[in-house]
């Protein structure tokens, strides 16, 4: 071997040494006979070195998984023997091998059993045991083997999509199935033995082998007869491991296994019963007296399987009707709910998180009752406690700087909550009794009372709104005694002074609760001004926390819109009090405004919602939009003059980015209008038009064009929508420039805005559009004709995107009753041709299905006998085949959703032909078309006739059976 390569392989070497051992690596693997240098290695210990070890295991590992056809019959008993011969020396070596390289060789044993099991070498496990004996290192590996075999034949976590994959898995999970029938018939219950002699002989004295037998028992039980393990002697053996210490975990892990066994649910519940009693009296329901948490875990774990079960068994048993058997199991499920309590309390949240989901499903059985007991009512009542105690933030929670730890606990609460949901559908009125209880004692010393308390008492409370639900936010009418108790939950919030309360956590938790429930001060407006000022001073938008504020932004903006008409009185007031946070922050002064340029938007918004919805005349309302966006537009024409000038990149960048940053604002302004008649009647054109004529120049910038241009863009889009044709005089100035030097990104966000154009005004922007549409083309198609390097994977996509743009383009013009635009081209049969080569040349099928609508369009308008000159002759020469040569590419994959969309459209292109061409069209498929492909005159004759059927969608269906059948 390569002595110089394989020093590559140490984790310390340097790149070049790392990149050289890689390359041997793949030579290797093509190589005819390096797998027997490697085996060879490993049988005669040639090697010290882990990694090489390491390496010779994953050379062979590629020569069974990929070339062991290949080999000759002496070649493949060498592997097996090379294998047996380093398995032999396990036992012999001085140290054990490392516990990377026993995996991986644990690998490699797993995939030649699943390569030779069931021909050349059923023996395979018998083989192993006769060398391993109870030797504690070749336990070890015969333990590791049985792992990797089981991951072999039952882990399949893998999702594969395409057909082919689709294929190889099926194949893959009946060979499986027959090997696991192999083994249950051959070798399981000597393995069986071997596990208990294992546990048996290593109990006391070496509880690693002891775990990881009880952990191969686990695995296999859920695909072996479980008569094998569930009996007196293994159930007795696995009860004594839950008392010592070492083994416990595991134990309990292999218990969980057992129990989640399917089997009929007479005989589980006899199972879980007689399980639940031994542990019982061993003294393992007593968890106060349990201080061991990764202990109680595993057992949580446990006791949610056992519950589940149980649930699992009633359920069929009321299925089945058998009644009297239901009742024994609800009994039982029962008399485990004291259990699953103390653990949902339990302090440790991963302990309580286990036992959630049985917690869940008595739930569920309890919905489904038609009364509940007192005892079912008191376990309803202490599940809502407990939610109610487990939902509280401890001390260690981070909230300035959220690590793993709090990750963890906001997705425990995400399971409370569905506890909570779940209680609110069991008895909605003990829920709110409850949240009323804890929210008023709460809220009525919160002066004295932890963070924590106050923030769960108010997130109860907007919990609520979720768990009660109603339809569009109603909660404050209807059912008298909810709407009641929830309006003096709400008055009370608003009213105690809470929001000033001094941590983060409560201060959004009032603000997110306001907003929640909005239609409170529908019912009661006195309430509003109070809010609006918690939001608006050193609470909300102006508090010390950048987190409370930017939240803070966003509510502001909702709770704003939401009140609507009912804002009037305060309109005035807001936007003197909001003005500072309007403040473009220029690049160059260093100061460091409150609110970021994100938050800003929502402000912007606000403050276009609030003058719009107003009942001022319009111009007052004009004069307050003026007074918005002047400011913007002053500050624009002054950066816009200083990036022209700036010398330095980063400063270009900077500047450019607060320009962006004006144009978005007030982009953001026009939010508040939904069309042109409000913008009328607000007499905000005016203004809007300056805004545009102050951003166009910035599109003649040539610094920072990416930035400029798309900031622009966005305010036309927004523009065409708010002004309508009054826009129009600035499009094709502006149009101009962004066609300048301009890449495939520029261009495909700037289709979108043509098509916007085009959709909208129709025949008004003919002249327009016939104007710029060679200009736009050139553009394109310099783009796309660029020289990009083979693996260039970005530059591809960003050609396919385009190219995609280029085809929604020209199915936006066709579509909006101008093709003369395309028809007034000089070199119209061009345009064609590119479409011609978009449906069949490009394996994008989004792509070729525009490009058939494009098609199925001009043949409508132009396939007539009054088209233009030559269409009939381009629709035979070109179209007809483009509709077959398409499907038959080996890329157009029919198992494809999008590729049948395609398909589909393809069949409407041929539908069309038909109808504007007639018998011709048949005619000319019958004699010359269809013959030239070789098709059978049978099929060609069954092709025509489904054509003629005047359902479309029979032609369809048709279209994908007569290709699939067509292609090989």
């Amino acid at each position: 071997m390569d002595e110089q390569a394989l020093l590559g392989l140490n984790p310390n070497a340097d790149a070049d040494f790392r990149q050289r051992a890689l390359a041997y690596f793949e030579q290797l693997k093509i190589s005819q006979d390096a797998w027997q240098v490697c085996a060879e290695a490993l049988a005669q210990s040639i090697y010290s070195d882990d990694h090489i070890k390491f390496f010779c295991f994953q050379v062979l590992e590629h020569q069974i998984k990929f070339k062991y056809s290949e080999l000759t019959e002496v070649q493949q008993q060498l592997i097996r023997e090379t294998l047996i011969t380093w398995l032999q020396a396990q036992m012999l070596n001085p140290q054990p091998e490392k516990t990377f390289i026993r995996n991986k060789a644990a690998q490699v044993f797993a995939l030649l059993f699943v390569t030779e099991y069931l021909t050349k070498w059923p023996k395979f496990f018998f083989d192993i045991l006769s060398v391993v004996d109870l030797n504690p290192r070749g336990v070890d590996m015969y333990l590791r083997i049985l792992m990797a075999v089981d991951a072999e034949l039952v882990d399949r976590d893998v999702v594969h999509t395409s057909e082919a994959s689709y294929f190889a898995l099926t194949f893959e999970a009946r060979r499986n199935t027959l090997l696991k029938d192999t083994m249950r018939e051959q070798c399981i219950p000597s393995l069986v033995e071997s596990w208990y002699q294992i546990l048996q002989n290593y109990q006391y004295n070496n509880s690693e082998l002891t775990c990881q037998c009880l952990e191969v028992v686990g695995a296999y039980v859920s695909w072996i007869d479980l008569s094998l393990i569930a009996n007196e002697r293994f159930i007795n053996m696995l009860l004594g491991h839950m008392s010592v210490e070492v083994l416990r975990e595991e134990a309990c892990d292999c218990l969980f296994e057992i129990v989640n066994k399917g089997m009929d649910p007479i005989d589980k519940t006899k199972l879980v019963e007689s399980l639940c009693q031994v542990l019982q009296s061993a003294g393992l329901f007593s968890i106060d007296q349990e201080d061991d948490v990764d202990f109680l875990a595993r057992f949580s774990k446990l006791v949610n399987g056992m519950g589940q079960a149980l649930i699992a068994s009633w359920t069929k048993l009321i299925k089945s009707g058998d009644m009297k058997s239901a009742q024994d199991t609800l009994q039982a499920i029962e008399a485990k709910v004291a259990l699953m309590l103390q653990l949902l309390i339990h302090e440790d949240d991963d302990i309580s998180s286990n036992i959630i989901g049985f917690c869940y499903d008595y739930l569920h059985i309890l919905k489904q009752l038609s009364a509940l007991s007192d005892q079912q009512k008191a376990n309803v009542e202490a599940i809502m406690l407990a939610v109610m105690k487990k939902l509280t933030y401890d001390e260690e929670y981070n909230f300035e700087n959220e690590g793993e730890d709090e990750a963890m606990f906001v997705e425990y609460r995400k399971q409370l909550k569905l506890l909570l949901d779940r209680l609110a559908q069991v008895s909605p009125e003990l829920l709110l009794a409850s949240v009323r209880r804890v929210f008023n004692t709460t809220l009525q010393n919160w002066q004295t009372t932890r963070f924590m308390e106050v923030e769960v008492a108010i997130r109860l409370l907007y919990m609520l709104a979720e768990a009660l639900p109603v339809s569009h936010g109603a909660h404050f009418s209807g059912d008298v005694t909810k709407a009641t108790a929830l309006q003096d939950m709400m008055r009370t919030l608003v009213t105690s002074g809470v929001s000033a309360y001094q941590h983060t956590s409560v201060t959004l938790e009032f603000f997110e609760t306001v907003v929640r429930y909005e239609k409170f001060f529908a019912v009661e407006p006195q309430h509003i001004p109070t809010v609006l000022m918690a939001f608006l001073d050193h609470r909300g938008l102006r508090h010390t926390s950048p987190k409370v504020r930017s939240r803070t932004a966003y509510l502001f903006s909702r709770f704003v819109k939401s009140l609507n008409k009912q804002m009037n009185p305060f309109i005035e007031d807001v936007l003197n009090r909001i003005q500072d946070l309007l403040e473009l922050s220029p690049p160059e002064n260093g100061y460091q405004a409150l609110l970021s340029s994100d938050d800003q938007l929502f402000i912007y918004e606000t403050a276009g919602v609030l003058i719009v919805n107003s009942e001022y005349s319009a111009e007052r309302k004009q004069v307050l939009m003026r007074n918005l966006l002047t400011p913007l537009m002053e500050k624009f024409k002054l950066l816009l003059e200083k990036l022209i000038v700036a010398q330095d990149e980063d400063r270009q960048m900077v500047l450019a980015d607060c320009l962006n940053h004006a144009v978005g604002f007030a982009s953001r302004t026009s939010k508040a209008f939904s069309n042109k008649q409000t913008v009328k009647q607000c007499g905000c054109s005016e203004v809007y038009l300056d805004c545009l004529q102050t951003f166009l120049p910035a599109l003649s910038c040539p610094l920072q064009k990416e930035v400029l241009r798309s900031g622009v863009r966005t305010f036309l889009h927004r523009m065409i929508i708010c002004l309508e044709e009054e826009v129009l005089p600035f499009i094709p100035s502006a149009s101009e420039h962004m066609l300048k030097d301009c890449e495939a990104k520029d261009l495909q966000e700037f289709i979108p805005l043509i098509n916007q154009i085009t959709a909208k005004f129709k025949t008004q922007v003919s002249p327009f559009l016939q104007q710029m549409f060679m200009p736009l083309l050139r553009a394109i198609f310099e783009v796309l004709l660029l020289p990009a390097e083979e693996n260039d994977q970005s530059a591809a996509l960003e050609k396919q995107m385009l190219r995609r743009s280029y085809f929604a383009f020209l199915q936006t013009v066709t579509g909006s009753g101008m093709s003369e635009v395309i028809a007034n081209q000089g070199n119209v049969e061009r345009v064609l041709f590119t479409v011609i080569q978009g449906a069949v040349d490009y394996p994008d099928p989004i792509a070729q299905k525009t490009c058939f609508i494009i098609l199925s369009k001009l043949v409508e308008l132009w396939g007539g006998k009054d088209g233009p000159v030559g269409f009939a002759d381009f629709v035979y020469k070109h179209i007809v085949p483009a509709c077959f040569l398409a499907p038959l590419k080996q890329t157009f994959d029919l198992a494809d959703a999008q590729t049948v969309l395609a398909l589909s459209e393809c069949a409407v292109t041929l539908k069309t032909i038909h109808l504007k061409r007639g018998p011709e069209c048949i005619q000319y498929l019958q004699q010359e078309y269809l013959p030239s492909l070789q098709v059978a005159p049978e099929i060609i004759q069954e092709f025509c006739q489904a054509l003629q059927q005047p359902d479309a969608k029979v032609f369809k269906n048709y279209l994908k059976v007569f290709f699939q059948r067509a292609k090989p």
